[in-house]
């Protein structure tokens, strides 16, 4: 898609208003004026295919020229992801059930399928449960529509159906070391692999951080940290979508850099495999939960994120990472 005409649909589809709602919060923390705010907005838009979440999130009112050059933008986003991944093989990921059913071996827990299963199907699964399952979207994202239920006070079929939740899991039991920082949720781990025609690996990863949630997810409140990937060490501090940073978890206290991963390697080589398994996609973030006994899938991403790994809070020269991209493809 050219820019010009990804420029229009967007202005198309714009929501003016949370724009508006953006420059006003940018104008009392930065003091810059909300006319200069909104015309610098436009202006990226224009030059660098950025949206206002981009310019908020990467703060590109406070880069040079030269510095907005290495954000990865909206539309910078869209067109990596259209020319890497076949839009026809997105099921495989976007669909949950789908995914679980081709990853099984990385998926270690119980699952039903509620669009296919029958009101005994239901029951027998819910007798064999104990605790906690998660009920899900089985096409969600963002965290949105995931809930916690007790197995012993899950409705009837329909009724949990009438919530929105076709997708029924297990808990995880995630390993001492990662329920330390925050026990409320399940802090995944985002490992990206990109299948590049100069280089083929993981190109970011990070740490995704509940904040009192049964979601760990930076919509629904939760923070990221970037990890450093040959060492499986946190590098710096987390923070939201908001700009926020902690050193410390606000719930546990917990320091957040320094930490180290568990079973890294085998996270990395597990998302690396499977990263062969569909090679018309050939770039996928993939959500990993790291447990007592190892790593296990989460979902994959067939359109992966391009705002959590670019806050400017772990990036304080300035530097996005457009440099690291082109290391694996050109753009």
């Amino acid at each position: 898609m050219s820019r010009l005409k990804f420029l229009i649909q967007r202005a198309r589809r714009m929501d003016w208003k949370k724009m508006w709602a953006t420059a006003e919060m940018l104008h009392k923390k930065t003091g810059k004026s909300r006319l200069w705010l909104l015309t610098d907005m436009l202006r990226c838009a224009v030059k660098y295919g950025a949206g206002y979440m981009d310019y908020k999130i990467a703060e590109m009112y406070r880069l040079t020229p030269a510095q907005r050059e290495t954000v990865i933008t909206r539309a910078m986003s869209n067109s990596i992801v259209a020319r890497m991944n076949d839009k026809a093989y997105w099921h495989f990921f976007d669909d949950k059930a789908e995914f679980n059913t081709l990853f099984a071996a990385h998926i270690n827990r119980a699952w039903l399928d509620l669009r296919k299963a029958s009101e005994a199907d239901y029951e027998k699964w819910k007798s064999e449960r104990m605790g906690y399952v998660m009920g899900k979207p089985i096409d969600g994202s963002s965290g949105f529509g995931i809930r916690k239920f007790k197995a012993e006070e899950l409705p009837g079929l329909e009724a949990l159906k009438a919530q929105g939740v076709t997708l029924l899991e297990e808990c995880i039991r995630q390993h001492p070391a990662l329920d330390a920082i925050c026990p409320t949720s399940v802090n995944t781990l985002r490992i990206a692999t990109l299948m590049g025609d100069k280089k083929q690996g993981i190109v970011y990863a990070f740490i995704r951080i509940g904040a009192g949630a049964v979601v760990d997810n930076v919509d629904q409140g939760g923070m990221a940290a970037p990890i450093d990937i040959d060492t499986g060490v946190i590098r710096t501090v987390g923070a939201n979508k908001n700009g926020d940073r902690f050193e410390f978890h606000p719930i546990t206290g917990t320091r957040i850099p320094g930490t180290q991963i568990p079973y890294w390697e085998e996270a990395k080589a597990m998302c690396l495999e499977a990263a062969k398994v569909v090679p018309q996609l050939r770039f996928i973030a993939w959500d990993v939960a790291v447990t007592p006994d190892g790593p296990v899938f989460i979902e994959g991403n067939s359109f992966p994120s391009h705002a959590v790994p670019q806050f400017a809070a772990h990036y304080p020269d300035g530097i996005g990472i457009v440099p690291r991209f082109r290391e694996f493809i050109d753009i």
